[in-house]
């Protein structure tokens, strides 16, 4: 190319544009998209954000082809953690649809969010296992537990699940007639269907307490089943490895459960009348 400045930092075949500011080999437009991908990934599922990095090498199969690479890369990763995970402490809760303790969600398998310390797997387990014993055909629900690496990295939008040592489990569900609802949630993945209640935490502007009160009338008609709701939460207060319950004072008090273990969060956490958090 007669004339070009050899230290111009693009290919010998590429075609030169004045106005654009490039990083790299990258457009900045294109960078700065690329890397808000790869912090919503990372933040989001741990793994994904390493393997949409890699998928860039992919360039000169296209898009599409570039697209296909990242979720042969995301598949391999999300196989690979489970191998690797027990190293850091973590152990993956199963994601089948079978036995009294069940993901509410293939999202939480397909995010990498479900990973806990063992003893925390298999307190999870012993409570599903007497509730399926107490109650016949129960089925205890998982929700978000920790990513499969790294104590410390966050679980956004929690303020706690960094360690593995938590976990949240979904409400235990009746319909309007008394029925219990096997494996059924209010909302679509278990989270964000409150309970109406008394609460005295004050409106706030920085803080993760969201009642999405415009969200509310589009949720399951249901409501929490009582008889199973205060075994399951007896049970968790009695045993040992058990440290904390958060659940929002309203309800604990709707139950008529008394324990120490029994917490309120806070007012800057989020709610907790739409799903059981409990911490060893």
């Amino acid at each position: 190319m007669p004339g070009r400045n050899p230290d111009l930092p693009f290919p010998e075949n590429a075609r030169y544009s004045p106005g654009v500011t490039r990083v790299g080999d990258f457009p900045l437009l294109p960078f700065l998209l690329h890397s808000l991908i790869l912090l919503a990934l990372t933040a989001l599922t741990q793994i994904g954000g390493l393997a949409w990095l890699i998928s860039l090498g992919f360039r000169r199969i296209g898009r599409i082809g570039r697209l296909g690479a990242f979720g042969a890369l995301y598949l391999a990763g999300l196989m690979l953690a489970q191998q690797v995970a027990p190293q850091f402490g973590r152990v993956p809760l199963q994601c089948g649809t079978d036995g009294a303790l069940q993901m509410q969600s293939w999202f939480y398998c397909a995010t990498a969010r479900n990973y806990v310390t063992p003893e925390l797997a298999q307190t999870a387990e012993d409570l599903a296992q007497h509730m399926g014993a107490a109650y016949p055909g129960t089925i205890t629900l998982v929700l978000d537990g920790n990513f499969p690496f790294l104590d410390g990295f966050p679980l956004l939008p929690h303020l706690s699940h960094a360690d593995g040592r938590k976990l949240d489990l979904a409400l235990y569900y009746m319909d309007a007639q008394g029925n219990y609802l096997a494996g059924v949630t209010r909302s679509p993945l278990g989270y964000f269907a409150f309970e109406d209640g008394p609460h005295q935490c004050p409106p706030a502007a920085l803080t993760l307490r969201w009642d999405l009160a415009w969200l509310q009338p589009l949720m399951r008609n249901a409501r929490p089943e009582p008889e199973r709701m205060r075994a399951a939460l007896n049970w968790l207060a009695r045993d040992a490895r058990v440290e904390k319950i958060f659940i929002e004072p309203h309800l604990r008090e709707s139950l008529n459960l008394s324990s120490e273990k029994f917490r309120f969060q806070g007012c800057r956490a989020a709610r907790h009348d739409d799903h059981l958090h409990f911490q060893i």
